[in-house]
């Protein structure tokens, strides 16, 4: 929703609406509140346990050793670890504080936290500051000028610390001392403010991703809290408005987060608590979710889930998630077809490693104990434009992408497949890995969880798939039925192998008590193919051989069904980092056929026994 400077400037124009609440005494009435009822009390146990043993942990600063870490090794962990936790102890005690103003313990960590995190030397990750002022090494000769104006970086955790220090300001301002008030407003100007309103365009702005949400959707949401100067705050609205409609651009209208749910949880929820704050400072004037595409986007989470805490994790998404309850409910209450998931699948206080303060706070604020949530639904959904195609039923899960090869968080896996029984895995897909500088550089698909090798994707001529998005699949097929889906694509653009004319991938899902998933690969090349192996990626199963194939032995059993005459299997394990730097090991299941030629049909039957 487009709209310029004057015409937000009219809206806004000497409206007072309550972003929060609507006064002092509402504030603490609410808080009494929830300090009584049954249902907050896990909710505020669990931040009560954190305050307590952060009392008894020394704060760390940000030193100039961990500061340059990345810059000589490209590892993130060590200064991302002090940092997100510095966060932790203001999200904590600012919470404790407004629960227990009372104790003066909780207001003493909490302001000596802002005042810790407004002496940071950047409020940006150094892994966002390539090239940039905070890291040039010489003086130049508009030193004097850059000191008078200073040209901050703003990454998604400035913008964010920003967001967080303003709303916890309006939140504490009967508690914070005048001197700490006058210091994060200071702050928040110099290192947000001032740069974004002076500076023509940061690259964040048009990008088609999170970063436009959360960098423009904190930006925006701070200058609600604290801009009463209408010409800048106006200016400022207006550029944030563009960015959130280039975030909505990096969407298809089927609302798929192609990033992955976690990347859906963290840009859209941005995009939502400013829309929530935009909407009350206008009396619903300017409303970002009246919009179809909004509404889909915001039922993605409901399709998106396996089974219960399992997401369908293509792209850098992780296996298991939580969910932001608080949002879920909001959302709910904008949309009534979203489902209110069930509480159990609620995401804890320190769950979020990032400790980011919007989430957490809404997680009390929207959190409504009516809502009693129900199980994911059993339902098909194919998401059209995205390539997506996942099947839910009560027994067995199957879901799987065409697409193309330059998605947002891409890997390489046109054609890939994940397939669960009863919340077992055995056909997985790897998910994001470490992130690390080469994760994000010309090294990214020789990483396993990237690259289609780490996929259960076909393997020709020695050769994966290859990046860009001139590699995409084509539909083929698409049937919906009660008791058997189809999906076939047209996968051979996801391969740089000239002689490759053809590669028809079909999935036929027979669904019911005994769920069966047909695979059939039909190729057809322009010349004998040197080799063409079937690769599949399990987690570490026992197998064993059965007179018609294989048998994955888990809790549960799947019985793979190939012609021994045509394909000669071989297992390997392997291990990859993930996304928490943590060693997983994988099985690799490679069908080589055994004698490849110009047309090949390759069928391969998982069983749920």
């Amino acid at each position: 929703m487009y709209m310029n400077g004057e015409q937000i400037r009219n809206i806004i124009d000497n409206r007072k609406n309550s972003l929060l609440f609507s006064s002092q005494e509402e504030q603490d009435i609410w808080f009494e509140s929830i300090k009584k009822r049954t249902s907050y009390q896990s909710l505020l146990e669990e931040i009560r346990y954190e305050a307590e043993r952060l009392l008894n942990e020394p704060s760390q600063e940000l030193t100039f050793s961990n500061f340059t870490i990345f810059r000589d090794t490209g590892s993130r962990l060590e200064y991302e670890k002090v940092y997100f936790a510095k966060r932790r102890r203001l999200n904590t005690f600012a919470i404790m504080a407004l629960l227990q103003p009372e104790h003066s313990m909780y207001r003493e960590e909490l302001q000596n936290t802002i005042w810790s995190i407004c002496n940071e030397y950047t409020w940006c990750l150094p892994a966002h500051l390539k090239n940039s002022s905070e890291m040039a090494e010489e003086r130049n000769e508009s030193f004097l000028k850059a000191l008078q104006q200073p040209n901050y970086s703003i990454d998604l955790f400035a913008a964010e610390t920003a967001f967080t220090l303003s709303e916890i300001l309006k939140l504490t301002m009967n508690l914070l001392d005048p001197l700490l008030k006058k210091r994060i407003e200071e702050e928040v100007y110099r290192r947000v403010f001032l740069p974004f309103y002076h500076q023509p365009k940061f690259g964040w702005e048009t990008s088609t991703h999170n970063w436009a949400s959360v960098c423009a959707g904190s930006i925006g949401s701070a200058a609600l809290h604290l801009i009463e100067d209408k010409e800048m705050l106006s200016a400022i609205l207006e550029r944030v408005l563009s960015s959130m409609d280039y975030y909505l651009k990096g969407f298809n209208d089927d609302g798929a987060c192609m990033e992955g749910y976690g990347y859906w949880q963290y840009g859209f929820g941005y995009y939502v608590y400013f829309a929530d704050l935009l909407k009350k400072k206008t009396a619903g004037e300017i409303d970002l979710f009246h919009s179809e595409k909004v509404h889909q986007i915001a039922l993605f989470q409901q399709k998106c889930f396996l089974y219960k805490n399992q997401v369908v994790n293509f792209s850098d998404s992780v296996q298991h998630s939580t969910i932001f309850l608080g949002l879920s409910h909001y959302l709910k209450k904008i949309f009534p077809d979203v489902e209110a998931p069930e509480a159990e699948l609620r995401a804890s206080y320190t769950e979020d490693h990032c400790s980011r303060w919007a989430p957490a706070w809404r997680n009390l604020l929207w959190f409504d104990e009516h809502e009693d949530g129900v199980p994911w639904q059993n339902n098909t959904y194919y998401l059209k434009e995205s390539g997506w195609f996942i099947s839910r039923s009560a027994h067995a899960v199957f879901a799987c992408k065409g697409g193309h090869n330059d998605e947002p968080h891409n890997h390489n896996d046109i054609g890939h497949f994940i397939l669960q029984a009863y919340g077992e895995t055995f056909i997985r897909d790897l998910g994001s890995g470490l992130y690390s500088a080469a994760y994000f550089s010309d090294e990214r698909y020789t990483i396993l969880c990237n690259g289609s090798q780490g996929h259960s994707v076909p393997i020709i001529n020695n050769q994966f798939q290859a990046e860009g998005a001139s590699h995409f699949a084509t539909e083929k097929d698409v049937s919906i039925t009660d008791d058997k889906d189809i999906f076939e694509i047209e996968m051979a653009n996801a391969y740089a192998v000239k002689s490759l004319q053809k590669l028809q991938r079909k999935f036929s899902w027979k669904k019911g008590t005994k769920p069966e998933l047909i695979l059939r690969d039909t190729y057809l090349f322009s010349e004998q193919p040197n080799s063409i192996v079937e690769r599949f990626i399990t987690p570490l199963l026992q197998i064993t051989e059965d007179h018609e194939g294989i048998i994955f032995n888990g809790t549960q059993r799947v019985k793979v069904k190939y012609n021994p005459n045509q394909l000669e299997l071989t297992i390997r394990e392997n291990e990859f980092l993930n996304h928490f730097g943590q060693k997983e090991d994988i099985l690799m299941l490679d069908f080589s056929v055994k004698e490849p030629i110009e047309s090949v049909q390759v069928e391969i039957v998982f069983q749920l026994l």
